[in-house]
């Protein structure tokens, strides 16, 4: 799989304003919501805060990768979102999050669930990589970056 398969331009978003974690949350469900006609901001937003509660996704270094499976999905979908300033995500470095990917998939893709979101924390791990998304002048350049990486699954 690609993540271009998962993540369109119309759902990266760039240099946004929020204020803390929960509003984050709200706006990447807002912008997944857009590509499922079938799933509601709300729905999103409590299926990615019911699993946050479970512990923080930040993957340290100012990213965050929400994610979460439900019910009425029948795609995998991606979000990305890069804020002006970082917000309080609870991670282990205390380090503020300005960059989260959010994913969603259905609730029976267990295992390609754990193979993109591997593939994503990979990614994201990469120093040079954080480094291009943040300099980056243009959500266009922003999701060239994310999607010119090699497949996630074989």
């Amino acid at each position: 799989m690609e993540i271009a398969e998962i993540l369109a331009p119309d759902r990266v978003l760039c240099d946004v304003s929020t204020s803390s974690k929960k509003r984050a949350l709200e706006k990447i469900s807002e912008l997944i919501a857009g590509a499922d006609s079938s799933l509601t901001p709300t729905e999103i937003f409590d299926c990615l805060l019911s699993r946050e509660r479970l512990g923080s996704t930040c993957i340290g270094s100012g990213v965050a990768l929400p994610h979460c499976r439900i019910k009425q999905g029948e795609k995998t979908l991606g979000a990305f979102m890069r804020m002006q300033e970082g917000v309080d995500f609870d991670a282990i470095d205390r380090q503020p999050v300005d960059l989260l990917f959010a994913l969603l998939v259905p609730e029976e893709s267990t295992d390609e669930h754990l193979e993109v979101l591997a593939h994503l924390a990979e990614k994201f791990s990469d120093k040079s990589f954080r480094e291009e998304l943040r300099a980056t002048s243009s959500c266009e350049q922003v999701f060239e970056l994310i999607t010119r990486a090699p497949s996630v699954t074989e």
